[in-house]
């Protein structure tokens, strides 16, 4: 079945203006390149309600500059008078979070600034920096209430410039295997869609040209979000329904970062995203364990993309990620902290024998993700007072009894490891056992690729490569199945098994692109050196959000070579956790359930600081039965099963396709243009704006500046060797300088001021402690000849420590007889001039060499270049442009055509 061209679409509504009247708010959107506006009117006039109303219409410029002036000479207080504007701007924004209401009116939520973090094929990831919040009805119709205020507070407590994310084209919600299987759906399918979704507002230019059997016409394609980790999918809930989806930003919450890898050149970007999830959230003594619909505490989604930045294009670009997730243990348990001890006892709040809550859960992974659902339990098993083995007893059980109804091949896979045992014992290394279950894992499971395998993989062929899990086709490989890693808190052991696990894929995924010629990674390599360093900000940040702190236990820690300062820091770390826990996470808590619209406050009802415990907040069925009963054995969803390995969520059915809203475009339009995107050539750009992502390099963070030093990020370094290390340590600086001028200087040794000199051509951290002078650089200074002859023998390396290859002493006849013929040749071609040239032209020389040019060049050299003979097409082209600027048109073809005319609808109409 053919496979359709299909690209996401993008919103139109980038770029917002907030304009105010005494009776009405307009907000004013428009695409990147303003050419393109849509306007919503909020009513003032109602002091509880929210009115808005969106036409649907997409404007000009010229009519929004006439709409707006109508409305400003329209609520002027008097005809012509022009010193009280009757319309004033009130704010701008780039995107509208939501609307929520207390006791009194609505109030609206626009991000007013915000930040570039990552790039996905073109496709921008923004962090929102700041947020405006704007009471909607005026002052002569509001209704005061006594408790609005500490409910505004308690609502502002959540700090939106704190780790949220939105992006206006890619779908932050959905992974990036589904986001691009989406787009490889059949013809057929999305010729059915598009038929049933017609385009809102008339075009003259719609549908003409753009039949299939034409070829220039492109389904643009918007995938409902995962509302899971959607975290302002209550503040939109009253206006889904009634504006235009270019109006809805969807956030979510958790970590993003990027970083660069250069592999001789070649720019790799490696993207970490993490999705907190937006039911059952909380604090961590406050959330634990599920609730009843079986989402559980802490539940991160992580996942790591890698592609080829050389090539900005989901269709012709090389593409990988792979998704793991973390969560807490899905049972009914908690922990009591009003004792105020470090460890609270942990209690089994309900029985569960049929594993109700746990087969809800493993439902959702088996929807999203596919099978087989790998556990990896790290909590502890062997204690002399039961603590953690509580929760690991009791899960094995709800596994056990889920596992008796699913076929073999799909079980569920459980894997205990107790990771704190093997920490404490001296004669195990913890790292190499979290590999060998990693690339157990990974096998299982496969990972995502948007291309076949490379022909690398059959001229140089792994048996690790031939054992790998997923599924196969003809246009790539598919993750099927996840990897579910729980310790009790799910914050430092989770880290670092997760760090392991994304190790062994990130060698899987480099290999599938032929970057490596085996999927394998060592320690202390540029590329884990920058892989590990983005995992520890996305394990601190996901520790502060939940635990209070950052991590305390790092990938340094359980390969035993942190340094001794560390304990110090883990110390204080642990302290900080503790007091979050005690004294801020109620009122965190309490943030939370308001943000995301658990609790909705309204009269007569207690307030939310009233509340004894958010249990019955969390927990529906407390407060109603539900009318259907889930079957004890049959405990997936209808149609799942079917389907495994593949995820459901992903499969082509009638009912995901009622989740897509597909539109047939032309392949110009602005809504599917990611060139015009990325690059907005009609928008007056600044550098602060085109260079505001400065993401991590493997090649300046993380490569020795050290001469003759191997380039390759997988090539194994010293631990203290990195680029950091270097340039952060004056010892290891000052010695790099004087590595750097003996390898290119003779054996006396370097004057001071060359020292000196030497520093100043390197980076900016050299020239910061430029006045120090550590001990190795002390002999330097000392002038005595006697002395000189010691300080070389002591500061000069052999070429093998340099260069990495020794260099002989004599060289042999041939080679000196090549050089000379060499030198020669230099001396003839620098000494010719005006009357040497006339003499040569002459007089043949014959002690001058005559090479022969191995260039596309018939001629060149340093002095003369000759261009090479332009191609038929190229004369062609040219000579129509001459014969147009003498007045001769020649016919326009039909993409010449259509290119003309969207160019005259983006300017004029």
């Amino acid at each position: 079945m053919p496979v359709a061209v299909a690209a996401p679409l993008i919103s139109s509504v980038q770029k917002l203006v907030l304009y105010e009247t005494r009776a009405r708010y307009f907000l004013v959107g428009s695409n990147p390149a303003e050419t393109k506006y849509r306007v919503l009117k909020i009513d003032r006039t109602e002091p509880r309600d929210l009115v808005v109303i969106d036409d649907k219409h997409v404007y000009t410029q010229q009519e929004v500059r006439e709409l707006l002036g109508r409305l400003d000479l329209g609520n002027r207080t008097k005809m012509g008078q022009k010193g009280s504007s009757g319309l004033s701007r009130a704010v701008s924004a780039f995107g509208i979070v939501g609307f929520v209401r207390f006791l009194e009116g609505y109030y609206i939520v626009l991000i007013t600034k915000r930040r570039k973090m990552a790039d996905i094929g073109g496709h921008a990831i923004y962090k929102i920096e700041d947020t405006n919040m704007i009471y909607i009805p005026n002052d002569s119709v509001r209704v005061s209430h006594p408790d609005e205020a500490r409910y505004l507070r308690i609502f502002q407590n959540v700090d939106l410039s704190s780790n949220f994310y939105f992006s206006y084209s890619y779908d932050l919600s959905h992974s990036l295997q589904y986001n691009l299987t989406v787009l490889r759906m059949p013809l057929e399918t999305l010729k059915t869609e598009t038929t049933q979704t017609r385009q809102e507002s008339f075009d003259i230019f719609e549908d003409e040209g753009l039949s299939a059997q034409g070829g220039s016409g492109v389904f643009g394609i918007c995938s409902k979000p995962y509302e899971k980790y959607v975290w302002n999918a209550k503040l939109l809930e009253a206006v889904r329904t009634a504006i235009h989806r270019d109006w809805l930003l969807y956030i979510i919450h958790g970590f993003c970062g990027q970083s660069k890898l250069l592999i001789y050149g070649r720019p790799i970007y490696v993207t970490l995203i993490a999705r907190r999830s937006s039911k059952f959230a909380g604090t961590r003594f406050l959330k634990r364990g599920a609730n009843c619909e079986g989402d559980v505490a802490n539940e991160v989604e992580t996942e790591q993309i890698l592609y080829d930045a050389s090539v900005m294009s989901f269709s012709a670009g090389s593409y990988s990620s792979y998704v793991q997730v973390r969560g807490s243990v899905p049972l009914y348990w908690s922990q009591d902290i009003s004792t105020m001890m470090p460890k609270p006892p942990i209690t089994l709040d309900q029985a569960d024998p049929y594993a109700h809550v746990a087969a809800l859960h493993f439902d959702q992974m088996l929807q999203r993700f596919g099978s087989p659902i790998i556990i990896l339990n790290l909590v502890k098993e062997r204690e002399k007072r039961k603590h953690e083995r509580i929760l690991s007893e009791e899960l094995v059980a709800a596994v056990t009894y889920l596992n008796q109804f699913l076929p073999p091949e799909h079980a569920i896979i459980y894997i205990p490891w107790d990771m704190a045992k093997y920490t404490k014992s001296k004669l195990c290394n913890v790292l190499d056992r979290l590999n060998v279950i990693a690339e157990s894992v990974v096998k299982k499971t496969g990972f995502f690729v948007n291309r076949p395998d490379s022909y690398c993989s059959i001229l140089r062929p792994d048996e690790k490569w031939n054992e790998l899990g997923g599924s196969v086709a003809s246009t790539g490989r598919l993750q099927t199945g996840v990897l579910r890693t729980n310790c009790v808190d799910c914050l430092d052991r989770t880290n670092t098994a997760q760090f392991m696990v994304g190790k062994c894929a990130l060698a899987y995924q480099l290999y599938s692109l032929g970057l490596i010629d085996k999927p394998n990674l060592q320690f202390d390599t540029d590329a884990v050196r920058l892989f590990e360093e983005l995992y520890e900000d996305h394990g601190d940040t996901l520790s502060l959000q939940y635990g209070g702190s950052q991590l305390v236990h790092r990938v340094k820690t359980y390969r035993k070579i942190a340094p001794w300062t560390q304990h110090s820091k883990d110390i204080m770390q642990t302290l900080s956790r503790y007091y979050s826990n005690a004294f801020s996470d109620a009122d965190r808590q309490d943030s939370i359930n308001l943000f995301l619209g658990v609790f909705k406050p309204a009269e007569g009802k207690p307030h939310l600081w009233e509340l004894p415990t958010d249990f019955y907040l969390h927990h529906k069925n407390t407060l109603s039965l539900s009318q259907t009963r889930q079957s004890y054995t049959y405990w997936w969803t209808t149609g799942v099963l079917k389907h495994l390995p593949l995820p459901f969520d992903e499969v082509t059915c009638a009912e995901n396709r009622r989740k897509l809203t597909v539109k047939k475009l032309h392949k110009y339009e602005e809504e599917i243009d990611i060139h015009n995107e990325f690059f907005r050539p009609y928008e007056l750009s600044s550098f602060d704006e085109t260079f505001c992502l400065a993401m991590t390099n493997s090649t300046r963070d993380f490569m020795p500046k050290n001469v003759g030093i191997d380039p390759s990020p997988f090539t194994v370094r010293k631990p203290d060797e990195t680029g950091k290390s270097v340039l952060g340590n004056k010892n290891n600086r000052e010695e790099t300088v004087l590595q750097r001028k003996t390898a290119a200087s003779a054996p006396p040794p370097p004057s001071e001021e060359a020292v000196s000199s030497s520093s100043e051509d390197d980076s900016g951290t050299d020239k910061e402690d430029e006045g120090a002078v550590s001990q190795r650089s002390t002999p330097v200074k000392v002038t005595d000849a006697g002395d000189n002859t010691k300080i070389t023998e002591n500061v000069v390396q052999s070429t093998k420590d340099v260069y990495g290859v020794n260099l002989s002493d004599i060289p042999s006849e041939d080679d000196l007889a090549i050089y000379a013929r060499f030198v020669q040749l230099g001396q003839s071609q620098h000494k010719q001039d005006k009357g040497s040239q006339q003499f040569c032209s002459k007089h043949t020389l014959d002690k001058v060499i005559n090479l022969i040019p191995i260039s596309s060049f018939s001629q060149d050299n340093i002095y003369e270049v000759q261009p090479p003979r332009a191609d038929r097409k190229s004369i062609e082209i040219f000579h129509a442009h001459i014969q147009a600027g003498r007045g001769n048109m020649q016919l326009l073809g039909r993409d010449d055509f259509l290119m003309y005319r969207e160019y005259i609808r983006n300017r004029y109409m």
